[in-house]
């Protein structure tokens, strides 16, 4: 088994990180993820957003890793859960992977809070749980994915920024655009 944490602070307010977190995928940072399918989306009586997702990717395994684990199978299922609780101001997410259990399991946790001392920021804490099951060399397997889930998630990083620039983006089109309509709502109602 091996245990890989990360934390990371975003210069972003909670709220839009997680608006960000919601629409992450698809995105050009993390092509492997090919498919996301909401199965469950409900609100507690505490007015917290419970999301159930299936994720659908494709892993480039390296030729290596797909001899040891023997397997040539590259597109891969993740089961995701994550609450969202707007008064705390806290957003959970668990992940696990649902194909290929019998050879790995990779189990995600990612906490967003708001930073301590600057609302104005974010804070990401990360944690995935590596078990490569009955295959010799699984400390280097386990090793080797620590690795690439290191990169994935700044990959992961990388994409929520995109995705709130994406957001910012929209949001000033959508005020250009309403001013640009100001003038001919103001010609329509004299025209009355």
């Amino acid at each position: 088994m091996k245990i890989w944490s990360s934390e990371h602070v975003f210069g972003h307010p909670w709220d839009t990180v997680i608006k960000a977190a919601m629409r992450k995928y698809p995105n050009p940072m993390n092509p492997c993820v090919v498919g996301v399918d909401v199965l469950d989306r409900s609100l507690d009586n505490q007015g917290r957003l419970h999301s159930h997702r299936l994720l659908s990717t494709e892993w480039g395994l390296p030729s290596i890793v797909k001899a040891i684990l023997g397997t040539s199978r590259t597109l891969t299922y993740i089961e995701e859960h994550s609450v969202v609780d707007p008064v705390e101001k806290k957003m959970e997410l668990c992940s696990t992977n649902i194909t290929l259990t019998n050879l790995v399991s990779v189990d995600e946790r990612l906490v967003y809070t708001p930073h301590p001392e600057n609302p104005e920021k974010t804070v990401l804490t990360q944690e995935a749980i590596i078990t490569v099951k009955g295959i010799s060399l699984s400390s280097y397997l386990e090793s080797l994915m620590a690795n690439t889930i290191s990169s994935n998630a700044r990959k992961g990083r990388d994409a929520l920024e995109w995705v709130i620039s994406k957001l910012n983006t929209e949001l000033e089109e959508l005020k250009s655009t309403r001013e640009g309509m100001k003038p001919a709502m103001a010609a329509a109602s004299t025209n009355k």
